[in-house]
């Protein structure tokens, strides 16, 4: 399971733990921006960092993260699991998935080859392309979607990548890596 943007909504961080429940993936990868909300973003619903924190603390097996622009070392102190990272790679089912925010992208596309797949956060907009042989995924935001997205996570299963509304857990996109 794949998610980005929280930004501080407990509403939605909420809704994303009962998802989490539900669909019983192997990991949670967070890829950034998970407390603060940032100053061009309006509060999220049920704007609360520590309420989201308890919550992401709370999850067993702890999330695997990324630090996004809005995050900082003050956000670690209240989260249990390492989030401060730029990057990340991930191998899983054959593929090598690379995970960052996405704030500077030309430094992560350097570190990949054909096959490979970036997954990316930032935007707040769902997305998939290839280029040059690379996957370029974003799962979309948890809290605060732009263009008229769902609140959204991603679900990697074997190569597939689902795109779910993180409010009814319904798949509302495919892909394959």
């Amino acid at each position: 399971m794949i998610a980005s943007d929280l930004h501080g909504s407990d509403y939605c961080t909420e809704l994303l733990c009962a998802r989490y429940a539900e669909e019983a993936p192997e990991r949670l990868v967070l890829l950034g921006d998970l407390l603060y909300h940032g100053p061009r973003n309006a509060l999220p619903a049920r704007y609360d960092t520590a309420a989201c924190a308890g919550r992401l603390n709370a999850l067993t097996p702890p999330p695997i993260a990324v630090r996004g622009n809005c995050d900082g070392e003050v956000d670690q102190l209240v989260l249990s699991f390492p989030m401060l990272a730029e990057t990340g790679v991930l191998f899983a089912d054959g593929y090598t998935l690379f995970l960052t925010h996405g704030h500077h992208p030309e430094e992560a596309r350097r570190a990949l080859k054909e096959g490979d797949a970036l997954f990316f956060g930032h935007t707040h907009l769902p997305y998939f392309a290839r280029e040059d042989g690379i996957a370029l995924v974003n799962p979309g935001s948890v809290s605060i979607p732009k263009e008229n997205s769902p609140h959204s996570y991603l679900i990697f299963d074997a190569g597939k990548l689902y795109w779910k509304d993180v409010e009814t857990g319904g798949t509302w996109r495919e892909e394959h890596l």
